[in-house]
């Protein structure tokens, strides 16, 4: 699960930064965000939601990253997504900008959780 665990951390920074790069682009060029957008943000999500949950995996398995901020930061990614979920009627008025926005700051919170493996 380890394995896993590091490397599906590529797929889920990577989707969340391209997908959230994707979103701002097309805000700032003033098209819509279309079906293609709206999968392609789902999938970001998903990928990065099977990154949190193989961390709690590991946890429950009693492995834990040397510093607390790895953690730490998984943390902030699951509540950041949850409250994207609880708050998405509002991130639907300007969908693109709204959750390219939000994907380019969960690809930050992976990375900086990246750099906190121990």
């Amino acid at each position: 699960m380890l394995g896993f665990h590091e490397n599906w951390f590529w797929i889920a920074v990577v989707s969340t930064g391209v997908v959230g790069g994707w979103g701002v682009t097309l805000a700032a060029l003033g098209r819509p965000a279309g079906r293609v957008f709206l999968a392609a943000r789902s999938v970001a999500i998903g990928a990065m939601l099977v990154q949190v949950g193989a961390g709690l995996v590991l946890w429950g398995q009693g492995r834990r990253p040397a510093d607390g901020f790895h953690v730490f930061y998984g943390v902030v990614i699951a509540f950041t997504l949850s409250f994207a979920y609880l708050y998405r009627a509002q991130l639907a008025r300007k969908t693109a900008l709204g959750y390219g926005l939000l994907l380019l700051f969960v690809m930050g919170l992976g990375l900086r959780a990246w750099a906190n493996v121990g």
